[in-house]
C-alpha cells in the first residue's frame, strides 16, 4: 500500500525565528512549506523577547546617562524627569509591531509559503504523522507533510512557591506591559533576564530587591558576578545572595508582596510593591500530542533530538528553546537552517555550540565566549588566566567608566586562547571578536601582536593577551 501524498513538503508549528529560517531556507530549495501558529506571528524574540527589553533597556540607559553625567563628565549639566510609563510602552509597542511586520508578516508573502492561523495537534502515528489544525474560526483541517518542524519556543516559568499563584506576580512579559513604574520591586532569580529586568526597573525609578538563590551570572565566571554586584548596589539595587524563598504572600493593608526567605540560616521577609518571578523558562509542547507519533520529550516538555536535530520520530525535527537547548534566538535560526538541510538534502550537518557568544545586556554588558575558567579545568585543560580590569582599556577611560574587566582563559601548553569573558560597555561586541579568536584556534601571543585599533574596546582583548607577559602598567597608552 502507497504512502498518502503529502499536502507540504515541510510543516512549521511555530512563527519565531527557527521557523523563519526554516521556512526561509525550505522555500528557497523549492520546497512547499505550510507554518501554523496560534498567536502572534513572530514568536518571542520581537513580540516579548529580545526587542521589546533592549529598547526598554535603552531608554533606561538614556535617563540613567541624564541623571549621572554631570558627576561623569565635568562641564555638562544634565537632568531627567518622572517617566511617563504608559508613553514608554507605547514607543516600545510600535516598534515591536514596524519590526513584526517588517521583517515578519511580509516575509512571508514575499517567499511565498502558506500561513494558517489556528492551533496544530499531532495524530495519526509514528509511521503517518498528521497535523490536526483548528483554525481560529473554528475550521477544522488534517495536514500531511513529508517533514515536520517544531519551534514553538519556550515561555516563563515560576518554581512552586506557597502562595505565588495567588499574588499575580509579574514575569518578564508582562512587566513590558505595565502602565506605571512600580514604586518597589522583588525580584526572584539572578540569570540574564533578572539581571536585565531588575537594573531596568532600577532606572526607571523602582528600588529594586533581588532574591538570588546562589550568585548572580551563576553560570559565568565569578569575577562577573563580582563585578556586576559592585554595579547594582552603585545604582541602589540591593543583591539578596543565597536566599531561598519558601513562601509568598499579598499584604493586606498595602496590597504589596512580602516575600517570606531562608538566608543566612535564618528567616527573613522582603516586600515590594510589585514580585518579578525571573527564574527560568520551559519549552512550551502541552498539548501538541507529541506522544502520539512518537516523539519523546525531557522532564522539562523538551523535544529530544540529536545533533542534527532530529527527533525520536525521523519526520519530526525541532528547533530553538523548544529543544531545551541554549535560548538565544540566533540559536533558533541556526536550528532552523540547519533541520532544514539534514531533512531534505540530507548534509549530516551537527549543532555546535563551543564558540557560542553570550550576552546579558546590562549597563555595563555582560559577554563571553568558549569556557570559564572553571569549565576549562573540568574539561582537563591546564588553564592560565589573566584577568584585565578596565582601567587599563583607553577606551574606558575616556568613556569615563571603567567598571568591569577582560578574561582571558588559555591553554598553558599551547598558549591557545579557549575562552574570553567581559563586563563593560560594549561588552557584546568583544565577544563578537572572540567568536572569530576562538574559531581560528589563535593563541594568546598571536592576539597581542596583531592590529588593534587604538581607543576601541576591543583594543582590550589585545591588551588582555599582553598582560601574560608583560606589566601593562608600563605600556604608553598609545604605544600599546
Amino acid at each position: 500500500m502507497s504512502e498518502p501524498t503529502p499536502d507540504f513538503d515541510l510543516a512549521v508549528i511555530g512563527s519565531g525565528g527557527g521557523a523563519f529560517a526554516a521556512a526561509i531556507r525550505a522555500t528557497n530549495l523549492g520546497k512547499r512549506v505550510l507554518m501554523i501558529e496560534r498567536s502572534t506571528v513572530g514568536g518571542t524574540c520581537v513580540n516579548t523577547g529580545c526587542v521589546p527589553s533592549k529598547a526598554l533597556l535603552a531608554a533606561a540607559e538614556a535617563r540613567h546617562v541624564a541623571l549621572d553625567a554631570s558627576g561623569r563628565f565635568p562641564g555638562i549639566s544634565t537632568s531627567a524627569g518622572e517617566v511617563d510609563m504608559a508613553g514608554l510602552i507605547g514607543g516600545k509597542r510600535s516598534l515591536v509591531e514596524t519590526m513584526r511586520s517588517d521583517k515578519y508578516v511580509d516575509l512571508i508573502a514575499d517567499y511565498g509559503w502558506e500561513l494558517r492561523q489556528g492551533n496544530a495537534v499531532f495524530a495519526g502515528s509514528q509511521d503517518d504523522p498528521v497535523l490536526e489544525i483548528t483554525g481560529q474560526d473554528g475550521a477544522r483541517e488534517s495536514v500531511r507533510a513529508a517533514h515536520y518542524l517544531v519551534a514553538t519556543g519556550s515561555t516563563p516559568w515560576a518554581p512552586p512557591i506557597d502562595g505565588l499563584a495567588d499574588t499575580g506576580y509579574l514575569t518578564s512579559t508582562t512587566a513590558m506591559e505595565l502602565d506605571e513604574v512600580p514604586e518597589s520591586l522583588l525580584v526572584l532569580g539572578g540569570g540574564y533576564v533578572a539581571l536585565e529586568q531588575a537594573q531596568l526597573f532600577a532606572r526607571l525609578g523602582s528600588k529594586v530587591t533581588m532574591l538570588v538563590r546562589s550568585r548572580l551570572a551563576s553560570a559565568e565566571e565569578p569575577e562577573a558576578s563580582r563585578a556586576l554586584m559592585s554595579v547594582f548596589a552603585d545604582e541602589g539595587i540591593r543583591v539578596v545572595r543565597r536566599a531561598a524563598v519558601s513562601s509568598v504572600r499579598t499584604d493586606p493593608a498595602t496590597g504589596g508582596i512580602i516575600a517570606t526567605a531562608a538566608v543566612s540560616g535564618g528567616q527573613e521577609e522582603f516586600r515590594g510593591a510589585r514580585l518579578l518571578v525571573a527564574t527560568g523558562r520551559r519549552p512550551v509542547t502541552d498539548g501538541l500530542n507529541l506522544a502520539a507519533v512518537g516523539v519523546k520529550t525531557g522532564d522539562g516538555g523538551e523535544i529530544l533530538v540529536n545533533s542534527q536535530l532530529a527527533s525520536s520520530n525521523a519526520r519530526v525535527w525541532a528547533a530553538g528553546d523548544v529543544t531545551g537547548h541554549r535560548e538565544f534566538v540566533y540559536v533558533a535560526a541556526a536550528h532552523g537552517s540547519l533541520a532544514v538541510d539534514n531533512a531534505f538534502n540530507n548534509t549530516g550537518r551537527e549543532v555546535d555550540y563551543r564558540h557560542l557568544p553570550r550576552v546579558t545586556f546590562t549597563s555595563p554588558a555582560l559577554a563571553a565566549v568558549g569556557m570559564t575558567d572553571k569549565e576549562a579545568n573540568a574539561a582537563g585543560i591546564r588553564c592560565e588566566c589573566r584577568v584585565l580590569p578596565l582601567e587599563y582599556v583607553p577606551r574606558a577611560l575616556v568613556n569615563r567608566d571603567t567598571r568591569g574587566f577582560i578574561k582571558i582563559v588559555a591553554d598553558a601548553s599551547t598558549g591557545r586562547i579557549v575562552g574570553i569573558t567581559a563586563v563593560g560597555k560594549e561588552a557584546g561586541d568583544l565577544a563578537a571578536a572572540g567568536v572569530y579568536i576562538l574559531e581560528a584556534g589563535m593563541t594568546v601571543d598571536q592576539v597581542a601582536n596583531l592590529w588593534s585599533p587604538y581607543l576601541t574596546m576591543a583594543e582590550g582583548i589585545k591588551i588582555a593577551a599582553q598582560s601574560f607577559t608583560t606589566d601593562i602598567s608600563k605600556l604608553s597608552c598609545c604605544a600599546s
